[in-house]
């Protein structure tokens, strides 16, 4: 037997959320990888399963958790042994397939990932989906031709944990980062992760003119909707803009003005199902390029029956930075 949080759906549409035991016969048939999970993390997507403010979850029963690190215990995939250690992130899992806020879990060789030389599971699970993402975008910045004499770089949802992560490898790459929060009390804590200056996200939450003033050379936005139509208006010619979460909304009330008339680019930022080698690049970078001071401040760990509420916390935007759980204790 071994200690899970178990989504079960409810007649009326709601989700209840526990921390119950399972037993190997309850882990997914369709699997070839049999892990022993040492952390998980707790991002937004994790928070919207839980707690059923989304329909993140499409098969029920569900453990949710879409990150896990630890070892392999059994397999039958020719590229995993017993002992390998891992990093997993998306694929479906804690959606469709069960994931790692357990003790355990079976999964797909294909879907894992050899976890950087000398990096535990609790680094990588402190990285997570949020830090990978945020490397996601900050290289693709660098190959869109955004180096750090190109401009100011804006990242919003900047307290959360993409965005605090983002700063942290962008200012430690030498670019000049400006941080959009709706938490001005926090300024101290992101200028410490890097940030040059910081702004009120109220100057970009609400709908603005098609073009303003140019400002940014190149932006990291996890907030979307108006946020990311105001950060497009603002960035400057043939500047790129990568986009990768909704916090706001999933909607982009904007115009085509940016994109035809200063030539700007916005490239989407995809970490579920991206290519092995581009995760393995991205993680590889995270091992050598992310300071592991700034994130040990972004880091908070919890235990898995503590996931349950802090799940809640997420999505009220009430966590600042990273989440770690560990599953044993």
């Amino acid at each position: 037997m071994f200690n899970a949080i178990l989504l079960n759906k409810n007649e009326d549409g709601t989700t209840d959320a526990r921390l119950t035991q399972l037993d190997d016969a309850q882990l997914p048939v369709d699997g070839d990888v049999t892990v022993r999970i040492d952390y998980s993390t707790i991002n937004y997507k994790d928070g919207l399963a839980i707690t059923g403010k989304s329909p993140v979850v499409r098969k029920w029963p569900m453990v949710p958790g879409i990150d896990g690190a630890g070892e392999v215990i059994a397999s039958s995939h020719p590229e995993w042994k017993v002992g390998d250690a891992f990093v997993l992130n998306g694929w479906g899992v804690g959606e469709v397939h069960m994931g790692c806020l357990a003790q355990r879990a079976r999964l797909k060789g294909e879907w894992l990932i050899p976890r950087p030389a000398g990096m535990s599971a609790k680094t990588a699970m402190a990285i997570g989906t949020a830090g990978y993402t945020a490397m996601l975008s900050a290289m693709a910045l660098q190959e869109q031709g955004v180096s750090k004499d190109s401009g100011e770089i804006l990242v919003t949802g900047a307290s959360g944990g993409v965005g605090s992560v983002a700063i942290a490898i962008l200012s430690g790459w030498g670019y000049r980062v400006v941080a959009s929060t709706g938490k001005l009390a926090e300024a101290d804590y992101l200028k410490s992760l890097g940030a040059a200056d910081v702004i009120d996200r109220a100057e970009l939450s609400a709908a603005g003119k098609p073009l303003q003033k140019e400002r940014w050379a190149g932006v990291v936005d996890a907030v979307g909707s108006h946020t990311l139509v105001n950060a497009l208006a603002q960035t400057r010619y043939g500047g790129v803009v990568t986009a990768c979460g909704l916090a706001q909304g999933m909607d982009l009330p904007g115009s085509v003005a940016p994109f035809i008339l200063r030539g700007i680019r916005l490239l989407g930022i995809d970490s579920v199902m991206a290519p092995k080698a581009r995760r393995i690049a991205a993680w590889q970078r995270l091992a050598t390029d992310l300071d592991a001071a700034k994130l040990d401040a972004i880091t908070h760990e919890i235990t898995l029956a503590e996931a349950l509420s802090k799940a809640r916390d997420i999505i009220e935007g009430k966590v600042r930075g990273r989440l770690v759980v560990n599953v044993n204790s």
